[in-house]
């Protein structure tokens, strides 16, 4: 979709994602919109008419527009409907990861300032004991059955009136999320209501998502990846979407689901590929046959891609998106709408995209620069941050913080984070590039290259590898493989061979907590440990 068709439209700036979700009810009521595994089976109607009462109960429970709800659960219907119900009262959807410490907790809900913490009847200690701490109201959320209305701990009498007498504003915040602070503390990103709204028309367009569509939930539902591209764009779209019965990603029931639901198409991070397509090179599973497969969230190395294509005979569309632009910036097309670009995130979809230089100029075809961004789905700025929306908010565009170029087919190519560049001796290297060819090694489950401090150079070259499961591999064969693969001041100085490298929650690699981690175990191997 091109920008213009879509930012231009007269009606754009009513959009707002509950109307959207009205519609989608409306017009396809009968449809299977959310199901658990195994267990039960909503309608779009059913859906919506279980997140007013929802909503009603929140109203209720003195629940007002503008106030922060934090939730946390694990990937449950109680999650999609008491999030939904949240937005639906015009109050802010803080959505947080059930894995957290109580620490983490009691910074997440200070930060948001929320007004309620929403958990599950089993409860989750840390959460409970961070709410206590912070004076937080506790409620836990239950649904028994497809048949049966959300029931809150608090027990509050509702008016479903009340919630049928709220409009819900394009302007309303409807989801605070916080970045994933790969570089500095955590930042607090507000979403309105138009954000994901045009966020979600962006995801429906490009994939051509409609109400024949089926997907099984792989990400957890507190980050925009899983969120806004499994979950809510197949809402809208009066598609399908299946829960895993264990509340979260299975290898051992993801085809079991996909088969059974019918599943067209699923979206994952590179990882989480990497598991599927492992598990499946060894169990030799049956797997449906899909629309395409869809990547995001890291970079995917071009010889998962091939291999991912290989082994499911679906086309894999890589894309590019964060949390700032509630998700979706650029994507590759599907076959029809064009060719699909490997070590390319694709082209814009649904906003302006330019690429920067420190000047503000924007520079011409295969140059590298900053990618800047501006549409509707983009957020008005951080929260209580002068400081990080003055450098983010600069010459009229948003900062992504990546550095990439657009070839001549317009299609972008991301070269890495500013701050993940390898600077050696003026030399400016792509971790991206090394990952790919490291990943290309027949022998590399993973793999993830990073900088490190160097008295010569001023930074070298470091990498941490995993090999693939039964296979031994050694530093010196890394080397040697990449001496024949890459230019000789890319390679990597140090590898490091290992069974696992530390991830975020939602399975995405961050090249600062390797580099911490790998160094780590090198001083501790070397170093005594005297005091604290």
């Amino acid at each position: 979709m091109e920008t213009e068709t879509l930012t231009g439209l007269p009606h754009m700036e009513t959009v707002t994602l509950t109307g959207l979700l009205h519609k989608a009810a409306v017009e396809f009521p009968t449809r299977r919109a959310l199901s658990v595994s195994d267990k039960f089976d909503l309608t779009h109607a059913q859906l919506q008419h279980i997140i007013d009462h929802a909503a009603s109960l929140l109203i209720a429970s003195g629940i007002h527009p503008g106030d922060v709800v934090a939730l946390t659960f694990p990937n449950t219907v109680e999650l999609v409907i008491m999030f939904l119900a949240v937005i639906r009262c015009r109050a802010t959807a803080a959505p947080l990861n059930s894995a957290y410490t109580a620490e983490e907790f009691e910074f997440y809900l200070s930060d948001s300032e929320s007004k309620l913490l929403l958990i599950p009847a089993e409860g989750i200690k840390p959460a409970e004991a961070a709410a206590s701490k912070l004076n937080i109201p506790l409620v836990s959320a239950a649904l028994q059955d497809e048949n049966s209305k959300i029931t809150l701990s608090s027990n509050p009498d509702s008016n479903i009136d009340s919630v049928y007498q709220l409009v819900n504003d394009p302007a309303d915040v409807s989801l605070f999320l916080h970045t994933s602070g790969t570089t500095s503390r955590p930042k607090g990103v507000p979403l309105t209501q138009l954000n994901l709204g045009t966020s979600v028309l962006n995801i429906k367009s490009v994939y051509e998502l409609t109400e024949s569509d089926s997907t099984v939930i792989v990400l957890p539902l507190f980050h925009v990846h899983g969120l806004l591209a499994g979950l809510l764009s197949s809402l809208v779209s009066g598609a399908a979407v299946t829960l895993p019965a264990a509340g979260r990603f299975s290898a051992s029931t993801f085809w079991t689901d996909m088969i059974k639901y019918k599943a067209t198409w699923y979206t994952a991070v590179p990882t989480i590929h990497q598991i599927i397509l492992d598990r499946h090179e060894s169990k030799h599973e049956p797997y449906s046959k899909l629309r395409f497969i869809r990547s995001c969230s890291a970079s995917l190395a071009p010889s998962i891609l091939d291999r991912l294509e290989a082994a499911f005979g679906a086309p894999v569309l890589e894309a590019y998106a964060m949390t700032e632009a509630s998700h979706l910036m650029a994507s590759n097309p599907l076959p029809k709408n064009g060719r699909s670009k490997a070590g390319s995130v694709g082209k814009p979809v649904g906003q302006e995209m330019v690429i920067l230089n420190e000047q503000g100029e924007i520079q011409p075809p295969n140059a590298n620069g900053e990618v800047c961004i501006r549409g509707l789905n983009v957020t008005k700025g951080y929260k209580n941050n002068p400081e990080a929306n003055k450098s983010a908010f600069q010459f009229g565009w948003f900062h992504t913080g990546d550095v990439g170029f657009f070839d001549s087919d317009g299609y972008l190519h991301l070269v890495g984070r500013i701050k993940e560049l390898i600077n050696r001796g003026g030399e400016k290297i792509s971790p991206i590039e090394v990952d790919a060819v490291l990943l290309a090694h027949r022998d590399v489950a993973q793999a993830v290259a990073f900088g490190v401090p160097d008295e010569k150079y001023g930074e070298e070259i470091n990498c941490a590898v995993i090999p693939r499961e039964g296979v031994s591999l050694d530093e010196a064969e890394i080397t040697k493989y990449c001496k024949t693969n890459i230019a000789s001041f890319k390679v990597p100085k140090k590898v490091f061979i290992t069974d696992s490298v530390p991830k975020t929650a939602t399975g995405k690699i961050q090249r600062r907590m390797v580099a911490e981690h790998c160094l780590a175990q090198m001083s501790a191997a070397k170093v005594p440990k005297f005091g604290a």
